[in-house]
C-alpha cells in the first residue's frame, strides 16, 4: 500500500516537472551532463590535453550549428508568423464581402492597409462594400474590384493602375491625382465624382459614366472610351490625346472643354461646330 502511495506521488511530481518546459530542459541537461562527464573519466586521465582539444573543437562546431540552425528557426518562424497573418487578413475580407454594413466597409479597409504593409497590393475585393471609406493614398494596383460599391469616398491618390473595375461604383467619390492607367473600368460609375488631375491613360472606359463628374486636367491619352457618357462633365484641360472611340456626340454633352486637348481632326471640329464648349 505505500509503494503504491510513494508511487502516486513520484508520478504526480513527474507530471508537474514535465509541465514545466524549462524546467523539464535544465533537469535533462544536468543528468546528460552528469552521465557523460562520468563516462568521459578515463579519457580525461589518459591523454587530457589531446581529449580537451578535441571537446574544444566539438564545442566550437556546436556553438555554430546552433547559430546557424537559430537564424533558420527564426527566420521560418517569422515567416510563418506573417503568412498566417496575411491569411487572416485575407479571410476576413472574404467573410466581409458581401456583408452592406457600416462595420464591414471599416474592417475590409482596415485589412487592405494592413496588407499593403506587407507589400500586397493586387487584393480581391471583388463585390466588397466600402461605402464611405477613407482609401486615400493606398495602393491596389492591378486589384479586383469588378462590381465593388465604393459611393461616396476617399480615394485621393490612390493607385489603381491595371485594376480590374468593371462595373464598380465610384459615385461621388473624391478620386484627385489618383492612378488608374490600363485599368479595366468598363461599365464603371464616376457619376459626381472628383477625378481632377487622374490618370487614365490606356484604360478601358467604355460605357462608363461620367455624369457631372470633375475631370479638370485629368489624362485620357489612348484610352478606351466607346460608349462612355460625359453629360455635363467638366474637362477643362482634360487630355484626350490618341484615345479610341471619342466621338464629337458625346462631347458635346459636356460642360466645358476649354483647353482640353484633342487629337487634330475632333480638335478641327469643336474649333468649328462648338467654339461655346471650347470658350468657356
Amino acid at each position: 500500500m505505500k509503494f503504491k502511495e510513494w508511487f502516486d506521488a513520484l508520478e504526480k511530481k513527474v507530471y508537474s516537472i514535465s509541465e514545466k518546459p524549462l524546467l523539464t530542459s535544465t533537469i535533462v541537461l544536468i543528468v546528460v551532463g552528469i552521465i557523460v562527464v562520468t563516462a568521459s573519466l578515463p579519457y580525461y586521465y589518459e591523454n587530457f590535453h589531446s581529449f580537451f582539444g578535441q571537446v574544444l573543437a566539438e564545442a566550437h562546431g556546436m556553438i555554430f550549428d546552433i547559430a546557424v540552425i537559430g537564424i533558420l528557426i527564426f527566420w521560418l518562424n517569422k515567416t510563418g508568423e506573417k503568412r498566417a497573418r496575411i491569411r487572416t487578413y485575407k479571410d476576413e475580407i472574404d467573410d466581409f464581402r458581401l456583408w452592406e454594413s457600416e462595420e464591414a466597409a471599416f474592417r475590409t479597409v482596415g485589412n487592405i492597409k494592413r496588407l499593403n504593409r506587407h507589400k500586397l497590393y493586387s487584393i480581391n475585393l471583388a463585390h466588397s462594400y466600402l461605402v464611405k471609406t477613407n482609401l486615400n493614398y493606398v495602393n491596389l494596383t492591378e486589384a479586383n474590384l469588378n462590381y465593388a460599391n465604393i459611393f461616396n469616398s476617399a480615394l485621393i491618390n490612390v493607385n489603381l493602375d491595371g485594376a480590374r473595375l468593371n462595373q464598380t461604383n465610384f459615385e461621388n467619390c473624391n478620386m484627385n491625382q489618383s492612378l488608374l492607367r490600363k485599368a479595366y473600368a468598363n461599365g464603371a460609375i464616376f457619376r459626381d465624382a472628383y477625378l481632377i488631375k487622374s490618370d487614365f491613360e490606356k484604360a478601358f472606359l467604355i460605357k462608363a459614366d461620367f455624369r457631372n463628374a470633375f475631370l479638370m486636367e485629368a489624362n485620357l491619352q489612348g484610352a478606351y472610351l466607346t460608349g462612355a457618357d460625359f453629360t455635363n462633365a467638366n474637362l477643362y484641360k482634360a487630355d484626350f490625346r490618341g484615345a479610341k472611340g471619342l466621338t464629337i456626340e458625346v462631347l458635346a454633352q459636356a460642360k466645358t472643354l476649354y483647353l482640353a486637348k484633342f487629337d487634330e481632326e475632333i480638335n478641327q471640329i469643336i474649333q468649328e461646330e462648338h467654339q461655346e464648349l471650347a470658350g468657356k
